[in-house]
């Protein structure tokens, strides 16, 4: 069950080799941290974390998880635009 006040958010981040990784949490400087230590996700370990250039919130985890399936599926050139604020 979630808590009533509790917000879940997509992220991106780009990378030092200049991939865009794209996931969800429900504590972004956390999660963040931890893929700047190595313990985030395997493709940030490989690819290690710049900064963080997008997040957006949401107010369920489904949505959340919704969003980052469709991010993830966007080309690099709609990931851009989307990080300029431009909905893609």
């Amino acid at each position: 069950m979630q808590t009533m006040n509790k917000k879940y958010y997509v992220y991106i981040i780009l990378t030092t080799t200049g991939k865009l990784y794209c996931g969800y949490t429900d504590d972004v400087e956390k999660r963040y941290n931890l893929h700047c230590v190595g313990k985030g996700a395997k493709f940030t370990r490989a690819n290690k974390p710049l900064k963080l250039v997008y997040t957006r919130e949401f107010e369920t985890k489904q949505d959340a998880q919704k969003e980052e399936y469709r991010i993830k599926h966007l080309s690099r050139l709609e990931k851009e635009k989307l990080i300029q604020n431009k909905e893609v």
